[in-house]
C-alpha cells in the first residue's frame, strides 16, 4: 500500500486509500461492507457531524474481527475526505468541530483533556500526539507546546491545519522513545493515551525518555479496559497497580489515579 496522504487531491465525495474506498450517500447510517480483500465503506454525514465522536460511531460499526488499526484510521480519513469538498477545508472543519466538543465538554475525551491541562506546567512535550488535539488545546491556552509522532503524515496535517485555527503548535516527527531534544528542554512531558499502544518494554523506554526531557513533571493517562481494543492500536490493558508499578520503577517521587482511565504524574525535578 503507498504511504498515507491525508491531504492528496479526491473527487467530491468519494476518497480511496488502497483496499479502501469510502463514500458519501443520500441517506444512511455508517455502514461497512467487505468485498474480499475490498473494504467500502458508506455514509450521509455532513460537515457539522464530523469531529472525534465519530470514533465511537465508528467502533460500534464494526462486526469484523478482522477489522484492524489501519483500516480504522482509513475510514475516519475517509469520512473526513468525503464529506467536505478540498483537503484542507475538510480536515479543519474536522479540528474545528471537535476542539469545540472538547472545549465545551461534550467530547468523550473533553475531561482527559481537562485534566491534562490542568496537571501541566510551562511549557510542554507532548508525545504520541496523533492529530494533535491535546497540543492544539494547550496551545489555545497560551501554552507554548510541541507535538510529536512518528507517523509524518500526522505532523504534516497539523501543520497546515493549527494556522487555519489561528494557533501555533510546533511540531516534530519521532518515536516517543527517542525524541531528538536536549536533556530537560521542557517543563512537562505528557504521554496521553499513548502506552496501551506499545509493549512493555518500549512503555519503560518512553518513559524514561520523559524523565530525561522533563525539567518538572511527566503526566501519563491510560484507559481502563478490560479488553486491549485491537482497531484502536491498543495491545495492552492497564489498572491502578500497573500504573503503581511503573511509579515505582522509576526511584522518583509520583501520584497514582483514576480519572476517566488512569493517571501517573511524576515527578521529575
Amino acid at each position: 500500500m503507498t504511504v498515507l496522504d491525508s491531504l492528496a487531491p479526491c473527487p467530491p465525495g468519494r476518497w480511496t486509500h488502497g483496499h479502501v474506498t469510502v463514500e458519501r450517500v443520500r441517506t444512511g447510517s455508517i455502514t461497512l461492507y467487505r468485498n474480499g480483500s475490498d473494504l467500502r465503506v458508506t455514509h450521509s454525514l455532513h460537515p457539522e457531524d464530523l469531529s472525534e465522536s465519530l470514533v465511537a460511531g465508528v467502533t460500534s460499526s464494526i462486526v469484523d474481527s478482522d477489522f484492524g488499526q489501519d483500516e480504522f484510521e482509513l475510514t475516519m480519513v475517509g469520512l473526513v475526505r468525503s464529506t467536505v469538498p478540498g483537503a484542507l477545508e475538510s480536515w479543519t472543519t474536522y479540528y474545528r468541530n471537535s476542539l469545540n466538543e472538547l472545549i465545551d465538554g461534550t467530547a468523550d475525551f473533553a475531561p482527559i483533556h481537562d485534566m491534562a491541562a490542568a496537571l501541566v506546567r510551562g511549557d510542554v512535550v507532548d508525545l504520541g500526539s496523533c492529530f494533535g488535539f491535546l497540543p492544539l488545546r494547550l496551545a489555545g491556552k497560551g501554552t507554548a507546546v510541541t507535538a510529536t509522532d512518528i507517523l509524518p503524515g500526522t505532523m504534516r496535517l497539523l501543520d497546515a491545519v493549527a494556522p487555519q485555527l489561528g494557533l501555533s503548535v510546533d511540531t516534530l516527527v519521532c518515536d516517543a522513545a527517542h525524541v531528538p531534544v536536549p536533556d530537560n528542554s521542557a517543563d512537562t512531558v505528557t504521554a496521553i493515551h499513548l502506552l496501551e499502544h506499545v509493549d512493555d518494554e518500549i512503555g519503560a523506554a518512553v518513559i524514561a525518555e520523559s524523565l530525561r526531557i522533563a525539567r518538572e513533571r511527566v503526566v501519563i493517562a491510560v484507559p481502563f479496559e478490560d479488553e486491549a481494543t485491537a482497531c484502536h492500536g491498543h495491545i495492552r490493558t492497564f489498572d491502578l497497580a500497573a500504573l503503581d508499578a511503573l511509579g515505582d520503577s522509576t526511584d522518583r517521587p509520583y501520584e497514582v489515579f483514576e480519572h476517566h482511565g488512569g493517571w501517573l504524574v511524576i515527578d521529575a525535578g
